[in-house]
């Protein structure tokens, strides 16, 4: 049924191509790029099914044509669709029609078909592909064949031969500067003796060159004035080839004529700075100031301090112009987002063409800036949630280029389990609030600045929040603050440095917590209920009464006082359960640093041939404690030191997560990441907050678990959020083009978490030995997504095809069915 409808629409003369193949030297080639300039590839084909061209065979030559024909198909069918709708309207359908039919053949794929014309530029295509690798006696032939009904293949035979090389290297300049410039960097040539011949490596010695003179105070270097120069064998028997590179004077257009202009090294003479007043459409500088060897020019009293303009000023006096300092200049004062759109302008200086002034325009933001946002949303937690927040930015608030925020929000919801005595709708509250200052530069005494940043472009940022929440969850309060430093050392890496990372957690409604961890009191009801002589802890229900029948009963089964012996199984369920229910309503107090190194490759957005690594290092209570330990501060029953009445949390906590990316076509992509992380309390702690722990699972990890429900280790996921200290990730995912803006995805996601070194002691929940890596969950899928250009639409479904909760015998490919499959939503792509 495909086979005909595919070939149901083509002319009887043409036949449709179901096959291409390409040999090259006598091996078969598939994955080579030469095959990419091919004018005749079979139909793209997604499971065997050419879907994008069945979709453009929907399309139709003449919309309009095939509309009206229809229309008249019945005398009356016109008359009465304009009485029934309206003559306006009847139209609007026919260009709907069209407007449909446009769709289907941009988003279809037009037949590949035999075509001569085709085939002969697709064998110019690969002679010339070849050719400027340095193959200049390569041949290319096409053969096709009739394979079926109206149906085709053709192949192509590529014979390369030998490559040429390149043989002598000289040179000519035109300009006596650009001749020892070039005489000077030599050594760097990318073009060598007895290389291959190939386009690239000139195009790439070019930009070398350019790269080269305009760095070392060539202006107004010209691409055009180099050239190369090779002299082949005609006869193509002699392969090597001499090269000359010539690098002409600069071309200037003086009235009608265009007249040579050696090319001079160039300095710069004086800088100058014209802070303008974007209220006025033409501001008359009244007002300037001498700093830092740069002259500032400004519309009234100057508004910055100097050294916060002269401090992104890479460009050097008395030194040779060099593009790279301009880029960098401009990289900084759009980074300080405190003007609009920076220009730098330079003219030579009237007194000597050699020396040249540079200028630098900034046009001022809007000092102040307001924003809102709206929310609605839903959860486990609250039926109905609306939040509403506005946020402040004031810019050069200190005049020295800071930027002050100021953000509020508040959230009320309504829930159906919250017990009240007034019948309010909304029974949830909750309000948070935050200020953030970023500063251009090291905000530090002097001595740890010349420690730490010397030679660094370092911008600090000190930020304060808190959070109130009533009727959600344990109402807990929680107070943040940090002072990080951030640096780039180059275009690949960069450097984030918390000097001060400080949150303290308070939880008001700890006799809340069986009301929200249900799980957890469901198995502790269970073995309530079990227990004989066990009317004192059941409500009249015949359930445990929460709080206080249920913390009575964990009290006595510890103390011995039930008749569950340490050495029976519940006893372990319900010290599990106790000690679990004492970490999550523990408040915390943290105070620590972090180093976070990242290393991206990756030159653009676009760029999909990329890797990135992410190394963070974090120290959590060591400071702290030791001053604590120095100050004999009291220690409370477990022997831990005790500041407003808690226990700092004490760990040390290291991550590696490394991204690659390879592009294997066009618009797919193979996509991997991998990602480990641990965290081990000492000193003054025997776990991990709930805050800094990890889990697994969700739309980003493994999609075939929701989140929180993955682990710890074989263990099935028993309580509402499921948490470790220690992770291990892996995923894979093929990317590829569909239809149009829609994509796709297959996938592969492993990975589990794991209690190391911390107070867990169920062996389910732990990583014993290496041998428990085989507990790594794995889930495959496949995912559609829609790409709307400044974000990407992403629905992924999942299945658990190794399960390590389950027995070991149904563990693998028991779960992979539809009705167990797991769905996605996210907003762009994963990793």
């Amino acid at each position: 049924m495909h086979g005909c409808s595919s070939v149901k629409k083509l002319p009887d003369d043409k036949q449709l191509i179901t096959k291409q193949s390409i040999e090259k030297n006598g091996e078969t080639i598939s994955k080579d790029p030469v095959s990419l300039l091919s004018l005749t590839p079979a139909n793209k084909k997604v499971l065997g099914i050419p879907l994008r061209l069945h979709l453009y065979n929907l399309s139709q030559e003449d919309p309009y044509e095939t509309f009206d024909q229809w229309l008249n198909e019945k005398p009356t069918r016109e008359e009465n669709l304009s009485n029934w709708l309206s003559k306006k309207q009847v139209n609007q359908i026919r260009n709907y029609k069209l407007d449909f039919n446009n769709w289907l053949r941009k988003n279809g794929e037009a037949p590949s078909t035999i075509d001569s014309i085709k085939i002969n530029l697709t064998n110019s295509r690969f002679k010339q592909y070849y050719n400027n690798l340095g193959y200049f006696n390569a041949r290319s032939t096409a053969k096709t064949d009739s394979i079926g009904h109206r149906k085709a293949s053709v192949h192509y035979n590529i014979e390369t031969g030998a490559v040429f090389t390149i043989d002598s290297i000289t040179h000519v300049a035109g300009s006596k500067d650009i001749d020892s410039l070039y005489r000077a960097n030599l050594e760097n040539s990318l073009i060598k003796q007895g290389s291959p011949f190939e386009v690239e490596r000139f195009d790439a010695e070019r930009s070398r060159l350019i790269d080269l003179f305009r760095n070392n105070g060539i202006y107004n270097f010209q691409q055009r004035s180099i050239r190369f120069k090779a002299f082949k064998d005609s006869l193509g028997i002699d392969t090597k080839i001499p090269v000359t590179v010539e690098i002409k004077n600069a071309q200037k257009r003086v009235q009608d004529t265009l007249k040579e202009q050696p090319y001079r090294i160039q300095k710069i003479n004086a800088i100058s700075v014209y802070v303008e007043n974007p209220e006025q459409s033409v501001s008359v500088f009244t007002d300037s100031i001498y700093s830092d060897n740069t002259q500032i020019f400004s519309v009234g009293k100057l508004k910055y301090k100097p050294k916060v303009l002269t401090n992104g000023i890479k460009i050097k006096q008395n030194a040779p112009y060099s593009y790279s300092e301009r880029t960098a200049t401009y990289r900084y004062f759009n980074e300080l987002q405190n003007f609009k759109y920076p220009s730098i302008v330079y003219t030579p200086s009237k007194k000597d063409s050699t020396l040249l002034n540079a200028a630098i325009f900034l046009s001022p933001k809007e000092r102040f800036s307001v924003g809102t946002d709206f929310d609605v949303s839903h959860s486990n937690i609250q039926d109905v949630g609306i939040s509403l927040g506005t946020s402040l930015i004031s810019r050069n608030i200190f005049r020295g280029g800071e930027i002050l925020e100021v953000g509020v929000k508040g959230t009320i919801g309504a829930s159906s389990d919250v017990a009240e005595e007034k019948n309010s709708f909304f029974n949830l509250f909750e309000v948070g609030g935050n200020i953030r200052l970023r500063v251009p530069r090291v905000l530090a005494p002097t001595w740890f600045e010349n420690l730490f940043f010397t030679n660094k472009e370092v911008k600090t940022s000190i930020a304060l929040g808190v959070s109130l929440q009533e009727n959600i969850g344990l109402d807990r309060r929680s107070f943040t603050g940090n002072i990080e430093y951030n640096w780039r050392s180059s275009s690949t890496y960069t450097f984030n440095f918390k000097l001060a990372d400080i949150e303290f957690v308070e939880n008001k409604a700890i006799n809340n917590y069986f009301n929200v961890y249900r799980n957890s009191y469901d198995r502790l009801n269970a073995i309530a209920k079990r227990l004989p002589n066990n009317s004192g802890y059941l409500d009249e229900n015949g359930n445990l009464g929460i709080p206080t029948e249920a913390n009575a009963f964990i009290r006595d089964v510890i103390n011995q006082e039930t008749s569950i012996l340490d050495s029976n199984e519940n006893y372990t369920r319900v010290s599990n359960i106790n000690e679990r229910k004492n970490r999550l309503t523990a408040n915390n107090f943290i105070v620590g640093s972090s180093l976070t190194f990242i290393k991206n490759n990756q030159e653009s957005i676009v760029d999909e041939d990329f890797s990135q690594l992410r190394l963070k290092i974090e120290v959590v209570g060591n400071l702290l404690n030791s001053i604590l330990k120095l100050s004999d501060t009291e220690e409370d029953q477990y022997g831990q030191r005790i500041i407003f009445n808690l226990a700092p949390t004490q760990y040390f906590k290291s991550e590696v997560n490394y991204i690659k990316h390879w592009q294997v076509g066009r618009e797919r992509i193979f996509a991997f990441r991998a990602f480990t992380g641990i965290a081990l309390p000492y000193g003054n702690s025997n776990s991990i907050p709930f805050t800094r722990s990890y889990y697994a699972g969700g739309s980003n990890d493994n999609r075939a678990w929701q989140a929180y429900k993955l682990g710890p280790g074989s263990s099935s996921g028993i309580n509402e959020f499921n948490e470790a200290n220690f992770k291990l990730a892996l995923n894979l995912e093929y990317r590829y083009p569909i239809i149009g803006a829609f994509k796709g995805a297959f996938f592969i996601d492993a990975g589990n978490i794991w209690n190391v070194n911390n107070n867990v002691a169920d062996i389910r929940q732990t990583l014993n030995s290496y041998h428990d890596l085989n507990q790594l969950a794995i889930g495959t899928g496949f995912g559609i997504r829609y790409d709307f250009d400044y974000f990407v639409f992403r629905l992924d479904t999942a299945f658990k095809t190794f399960d390590p909760s389950l027995l070991k015998a149904e563990r693998w490919g028991s779960q992979v069915a539809l009705k167990k499959a797991v769905f996605n939503v996210g907003i762009n792509y994963p990793f």
